[in-house]
């Protein structure tokens, strides 16, 4: 008799069936199988022949029902990058599984629906290809005919550049089949047109936008070998393509890559991981490449593409709100003039602001913003208390009387909103801006058309991810960079200088970009300013090191919900952490209260000793044995 091990997409590990004599030969890793689980019937996937269990529990053991199908869903390397995920992120294979194919993989939706698209570009006019280097080109295709694993970060000078060398490369392809990963699903239906051309029905669009039916005859396209291109979001690293000589991630920096809940992955790492088992070519592209992949490049990790290509770039203009009279609050007379002058010529213009409105406490006089004494984070302030709090350790304190920098009384709050700007906007130009915020903005909106023919738009950072360089602006304004300096993240800074690159990458090469600052002496203005994001990153890359922030350390982010664990028991796991292993700093833990009234305990542990983080990480798991109400959530890297 033969046993296999079956996993289910649920927060379990692999089962062991029998497997009965009709169904051996069918009985290979990755297949889907029909089992009982409980007291229903399940779809999972083969793992692996299992040994023979004890004779004490043999009798418990039941047989599974059916092997639909006749090729696995997961190929042998799909099955490594699940052993590995789960490994990495400290996670159950199920997790892992449900996460890397949809629930349509396991469950046949009957309602088949044409694969729509999304509004988008309509026109595939390209600007002239000669600018992409043969000298690239050559370079990752002789990488993918050695089917040989090489990781590639490309710094593109725009995001059209990455839009056209992407169009070339796939052009020039010799073999095998590709993955496309963008951050959004605009930007899907903006690339679709771009690929398609060359593509044509080999093509398949996978990202959670689709209805179900859509998604199920995708997979089954892909399974079938009739698709050899899939251009998707996050989940689209997962798709279970045969023969994958080259993964492609475009803006490998953004944040939405990253999931926030659940499973908590990074696709463009998953890319990386399943390129070197796919024996794959990976190519990661942006306008401002991740610190840690420019820093993988230092290490000799990924071959760094920067291409000679000269371009045109708007000017950008960095106003020091100190020095600058406001008409309005929050926009100073020079962006107030400019635009006023771009009106007058029909020209579109962005206004950009942090919705959230942080209040952060700052120093007129040097600039200096309040951080917190370990960890090096901007402290917040909360009104409830009247106090200055770090969301990442806990630590909290009184404001002070002055700045701890240069000793001045001069020291304010620091932070607006949306709405007030809208108002302002109205009252100054007699001009109704069109507000693209999280209440105005759906995953699968079609902004082009929601911006189309108007004057002035005004958004959040949300607005900068989901529009693209077609959607050309005249002139931007960028009404609160203090924001983005300032947030509670030693990453802050990087993704101050990526946010503001995306706003400038959204103006056309001779339009204006107007960046209004309390902290004009910050280093970030003067890289920013120049577009020197070499500069920027050895700036940045030493001031992480002196932290030892990642990448020169490893971080995991543990974060307690519920009602149904002890804080002193908290407290002794982690002393007892702190005194076994002197490599560990644990950061925290901060306690606050969640929107149903249940503690919510977080801590940050930081140390260089990958082992040792990761044997910590898992003794705080072991806290939720015998708790009912208690979920712990691990994010490594986040």
């Amino acid at each position: 008799m033969e046993f296999i091990d079956v996993l289910f997409p649920i927060n379990l590990g692999p089962l062991t069936y029998k497997c009965p004599d009709n169904l051996i030969d069918k009985a290979l890793p990755g297949m889907l199988v029909s089992a009982p689980l409980k007291n229903q019937t399940a779809k999972g996937i083969i793992l692996s022949k299992s040994s023979p269990p004890a004779r004490y529990t043999l009798h418990a053991i039941r047989p599974i029902t059916d092997i639909p199908g006749e090729a696995p869903m997961l190929e042998p390397p799909l099955l490594k990058l699940l052993d590995w995920m789960s490994d990495y992120y400290i996670a159950n294979k199920g997790v892992v599984l449900k996460n890397m194919l949809p629930k349509e993989a396991f469950k046949k939706v009957k309602a088949r629906e044409a694969q729509g698209r999304e509004q988008g570009a309509e026109s595939t006019e390209q600007r002239p290809l000669d600018e992409i280097e043969e000298n690239i080109i050559s370079a990752i295709n002789g990488s993918v005919v050695n089917k040989e694993y090489k990781t590639f970060l490309l710094h593109a000078p725009t995001s059209f550049y990455e839009i056209a060398f992407i169009r070339k490369l796939l052009q020039t392809r010799q073999q095998g089949s590709a993955i496309i990963l963008v951050p959004e699903i605009v930007h899907t239906s903006y690339i679709e047109p771009f690929i398609r051309e060359i593509a044509g029905e080999k093509l398949c669009i996978l990202h959670s936008g689709m209805s179900h039916g859509q998604r199920s005859a995708t997979i089954e396209k892909v399974l079938s070998g009739k698709c050899n291109v899939v251009l998707g979001t996050r989940a689209a690293v997962f798709a279970p393509l045969k023969n994958v000589s080259l993964l492609l991630v475009m803006q490998e920096h953004s944040s939405s890559y990253k999931t926030e809940e659940g499973l908590r992955y990074n696709a463009r790492d998953v890319a990386v991981m399943r390129g070197y088992l796919e024996k794959a070519t990976v190519v990661l592209s942006s306008i401002c490449p991740s610190l840690e992949s420019i820093y993988n490049v230092k290490q000799n990790k990924y071959a760094f593409l920067k291409p000679e290509a000269s371009v045109q770039r708007p000017k950008i203009r960095i106003l020091n709100m100190y020095n600058e009279k406001q008409p309005a609050q929050n926009i100073s007379k020079t962006v107030i003039d400019a635009a006023s002058y771009a009106i007058k010529k029909n020209e579109r213009i962005m206004f950009v602001i942090n919705r959230k409105g942080y209040s952060l406490l700052t120093c007129k006089e040097c600039d200096n913003t309040e951080t917190c004494n370990s960890c090096g984070i901007p402290l917040i302030f909360h009104k409830d208390d009247k106090t200055l709090r770090c969301h990442y350790c806990g630590f909290s304190s009184l404001p002070p009387e002055k700045c701890k920098k240069c000793g001045s009384f001069k020291i304010e709050l620091i932070g607006t909103g949306i709405q007030r700007v809208e108002e302002n906007i109205k009252k100054l130009f007699n001009i109704d801006p069109v507000r693209l915020d999280s209440d105005r903005i759906e995953k699968k909106a079609g902004l082009s058309e929601m911006i189309k023919g108007e004057t002035i738009v005004l958004g959040t950072k949300l607005m900068t991810k989901r529009l693209t360089s077609q959607d050309g602006f005249d002139m931007g304004a960028v009404l609160n960079a203090d924001i983005y300096i300032n947030l509670p993240d030693f990453r802050a800074i990087e993704k101050a200088y990526q946010e503001l690159s995306a706003v400038a990458d959204k103006i056309k090469p001779m339009g204006r970009v107007f960046i209004q600052t309390r902290m004009p002496r910050n280093y970030l203005f003067k890289f920013i300013r120049n577009y020197d994001y070499a500069g920027f990153c050895e700036e940045e890359l030493s001031k992480r090191k002196e932290m030892s922030y990642p990448p020169y350390s490893k971080i995991v982010l543990i974060t307690f919900k519920g009602s149904d664990y002890d804080d002193n028991r908290v407290a002794t796991v982690i002393k007892r952490l702190a005194e076994d292993n002197k490599e560990l700093e644990i950061l925290g833990p901060s306690v606050s209260m969640s929107r149903k009234g249940l503690k919510e305990h977080s801590m940050l542990i930081k140390t260089t000793a990958k082992t040792k983080l990761y044997s910590s990480a898992k003794e705080f798991l072991k806290l939720a044995e015998g708790c009912k109400n208690l979920k712990i959530s691990i994010a490594v890297d986040p």
